[in-house]
């Protein structure tokens, strides 16, 4: 593994995977969307983990997958949980450039449709604001980068990302 690799957090529909696949065409790496990669692993889908196995088991599972990946010139999105295992964060972290994809709450909630389906690791009596307050220090804590999301398109943060990491 090296420090070639760009690693991309922040909350569910901050646009982490769909940036991702387009940053890695832009700069011709690989790309790994660490939640396919547990659903992948124990043949189940995240929400099916959670509901039936609880948030602590489905954070396990996300910390053993990264733990368990090796990766060289790789996009890599990560679930939005991934910044409470500090173990997995610090791989990440000396494995490439951490970018922090810092949307605000109410584009959030736009895109999130389906929040009940889409294998969120929350309470079921939080909101996306509640989740956003306990989660956004821990994005900007391993964050070497932070790019703010808006109304823009991936294509628009694509650009910002290569901007910041100054790569033409």
């Amino acid at each position: 593994m090296n420090r070639d690799n760009i690693i991309l957090t922040g909350m569910p529909g901050a646009g982490k995977s769909t940036t991702g696949i387009l940053l890695a065409k832009t700069l011709g790496f690989n790309f790994t969307d660490t939640d396919l990669v547990i659903q992948q692993r124990y043949s189940r889908l995240l929400q099916d983990i959670i509901n039936n196995d609880g948030i602590e088991t489905f954070l396990k599972y996300e910390e053993e997958a990264i733990l368990s990946l090796d990766f060289s010139d790789t996009v890599i999105a990560t679930g939005g949980s991934a910044v409470y295992s500090e173990k997995a964060m610090k791989k990440l972290k000396s494995a490439g450039t951490v970018i922090f994809l810092d949307a605000e709450t109410e584009t959030l909630c736009r895109r999130l449709n389906n929040i009940t389906t889409r294998g969120i690791a929350m309470n079921p009596n939080q909101t996306i604001s509640d989740l956003k307050k306990v989660r956004d220090p821990l994005y900007i804590k391993y964050a070497d980068i932070i790019i703010k999301i808006g109304e823009e398109t991936s294509e628009t943060t694509v650009g910002s990302i290569l901007k910041k990491l100054q790569i033409p």
